[in-house]
């Protein structure tokens, strides 16, 4: 990619809502990309759901009306409340019917120097294969030191991503033919990362109206077009929502990792030639989340024994 070819840039779609403090540092983290000078850059403000959010989601409108940086900056006030899952669907559509392509960011993500490159770079990159459905910033911790600069997962990321008009095309929130897979013990194990995140519960709350995720049908769209996405060996994007200020923030600290304060200059990045799964960097992530899912349920026991003791009148030490 041509690092001077401002043309090329694909525009960033930023979600924001009532969160203006998390939203500050998104968007300082965002123009300490080099190449935010030469982005489009497109907000997507969502109107408050309850009285109480009103002068959050003010205060949210009035920093970003007043915002400079960037190529060009086009603010999208709802008057109604969409919520998360319509405003990306109807937000990441609008976007790649004009420009085919779309770097998705929400107000919760710091995002380190070189985000933009790296995204841009793999969107010019596999823009003609159909196996590609999505490039992530994100990338879990863990061990991943054999893995090369860049690998393909066969699973979404909703933490700084980027997509094309073609890939997006398949997306729906219906989730279609969700309870045949569910019907199928080896589809359902691969659905759910080889029984290491529980994606078919996700599913399932989503079809109840349980829920309201763009991700799980995003996910399961992608899933089910046998599409991979790409991620980098060390991630670009840290998720600050996970405070549990957000819809869905709650409960992934554990997958968080400080960003370096120092930029991190890349050029001419390995990008894997064949579009195909790196199983050792897929093995990496489904042990990381093996861990992740015994320290959740060792809390929840840990809890519900606390709540048992005090209800019954005895101190616990836990």
């Amino acid at each position: 990619m041509n690092s001077d070819d401002a043309v090329n840039y694909a525009p960033v779609a930023l979600f924001v809502y009532d969160r203006p403090d998390h939203l500050r540092r998104t968007v300082e983290s965002l123009l300490g990309d080099d190449l935010a000078i030469g982005t489009d850059l497109f907000i997507f403000s969502d109107a408050p759901k309850r009285r109480e959010n009103l002068n959050a989601v003010s205060e949210v409108r009035k920093y970003i009306s007043q915002l400079t940086g960037f190529r060009s900056i086009k603010i999208i006030l709802r008057d109604q409340n969409y919520g998360l899952a319509r405003s990306i669907a109807d937000g990441v559509t609008s976007i790649v019917n004009e420009y085919e392509t779309v770097i998705v960011l929400e107000d919760d993500l710091l995002i380190r120097s070189g985000f933009l490159y790296f995204m841009n770079s793999a969107l010019e990159k596999y823009e003609s294969e159909s196996r590609a459905y999505q490039i992530s910033g994100y990338m879990y911790p863990g061990n991943y030191a054999a893995a090369s600069e860049a690998f393909f997962l066969p699973m979404t990321s909703c933490w700084g991503w980027a997509t094309w008009k073609r890939a997006w095309n398949s997306f729906n929130l219906n989730l279609d033919g969700f309870d045949e897979l569910k019907k199928d013990a080896n589809l359902s194990n691969k659905f759910n990362l080889q029984g290491s995140y529980d994606y078919i519960g996700m599913a399932e709350q989503q079809k109840a109206g349980k829920i309201s995720s763009w991700g799980i049908c995003w996910y399961y769209n992608v899933f089910m077009k046998d599409g991979l996405v790409l991620y980098p060996r060390s991630s670009f994007v840290q998720n600050i929502g996970v405070d549990s200020s957000g819809t869905h923030g709650g409960g992934h600290s554990t997958l968080q990792n400080e960003l370096p304060k120092t930029k991190r200059f890349i050029d001419n990045i390995q990008f894997p030639i064949n579009v195909s799964v790196d199983w050792s960097a897929f093995n990496e992530v489904v042990r990381i989340l093996n861990i992740m899912a015994k320290k959740r349920h060792r809390n929840l026991f840990f809890m519900f024994i606390s709540r048992l003791y005090k209800s019954v009148g005895f101190k616990s030490s836990i």
